[in-house]
Order: C-alpha cells, then sequence, then structure tokens
C-alpha cells in the first residue's frame, strides 16, 4: 500500500530553514557580541555568563543540529519499521508471534500510524528549532544585560508544549486502535 506522505528529507525543510536562518543571524551578530555572553538564564534573568567563543555563541546551533540528525533519524526507523498489521500471521510463526511481542521494539500499528508519529517527531524538532531561536534572541544581545524580557520563557516554553503535545497525541491515537 504506498502513501502519498512526503519523505523524512522534504519534511525536513522547516526545521532546515531555521536551521541555517539561526546560524546565519548568529554569523551577522557574532562580531557585534559583547566580550562575555549569557550561559545560564533563569528564573531571575541571566544568571552566569561565559566569555565569547564560537562554541558557546552558537551552542544552540550546534545543539539543534544534533538535534535535528537524531529526530529526522528517529522519523526514517519509524517509518522503516513493520508495523503490526503488516506482520506474517503469529500462529503460522513462532517467529513471527516473538516479534510482534518484542519488548525491545514499540511497532506502530499501521502504516499510516507510523507516518502519524514520523510527522509528529518532525514537527517537534520544528517546535524546538522555534524555541532556540528564542534562546538566541537573548544569546545574542549587543550589551550584556542580566535582564530577561517577560515573553522570554513563554517564547520558549510554548513551542516546545505544543511539539510534545503533538507527539504524545500521535503516539496515544495509535495505542488506541
Amino acid at each position: 500500500m504506498a502513501f502519498s506522505s512526503p519523505p523524512v528529507r522534504l519534511r525536513l525543510i522547516p526545521s532546515a530553514v531555521l536551521l541555517i536562518g539561526a546560524a546565519t543571524w548568529g554569523a551577522l551578530r557574532y562580531p557585534h557580541l559583547p566580550g562575555r555572553i549569557p550561559k545560564h538564564i533563569g528564573v531571575d534573568g541571566v544568571n552566569a555568563w561565559t566569555d565569547r567563543s564560537i562554541g558557546s555563541a552558537f551552542l544552540l546551533v550546534f545543539v539543534y543540529a544534533g538535534t535535528t540528525i537524531l529526530m529526522a533519524g528517529c522519523a526514517e526507523l519509524t517509518l522503516r519499521v513493520t508495523p503490526l498489521d503488516e506482520l506474517p500471521d503469529s500462529d503460522a510463526s513462532p517467529f513471527a508471534a516473538a516479534q510482534a511481542t518484542s519488548p525491545l521494539l514499540n511497532r506502530p500499528s499501521s502504516r499510516a500510524s507510523a507516518h502519524r508519529v514520523a510527522r509528529a517527531l518532525l514537527l517537534f524538532n520544528t517546535c524546538i528549532g522555534i524555541s532556540f531561536l528564542a534562546g538566541c534572541g537573548i544569546l545574542w544581545r549587543s550589551a550584556p544585560d542580566p535582564n530577561v524580557p517577560a515573553w522570554f520563557f513563554a517564547a520558549m516554553t510554548l513551542p516546545l508544549l505544543v511539539g510534545t503535545a503533538v507527539t504524545i497525541a500521535a503516539a496515544v491515537k495509535d495505542r488506541k486502535r
């Protein structure tokens, strides 16, 4: 059965745009950054500082690049696993029965479910990128200001909550079948 869902590489376009945008923004901001930049941002604002370097200034970009690779790999593997409804009849083979009930592999119930979970993972990755862009906005300020605007924590948290909710909803929908 064929699905018209685009492959993982096409669904990575939003994440790639965010990654390239953040890297470009950071490269443009880097020469104008102060000598010390935020290392940790707490509820009361910036509470730790570090010397400016490529590693410290682009930490969120590097983490997002790694997260994008990890999520793309997970989405691809989700699509490659044989769903439960496509496994051979467990009555015909003891190996098929063991494969269907393996505690090492959480199989999607159907091919449609696998696509739904893969899309949710890639959407979650895009939400992580949006959240990290908010962090970059604080990290790449021109002046070493310890104050953090009120919108910062909402801008960091809201995309993560949306991505988490969509991913959980996709997984729960699979379990109800």
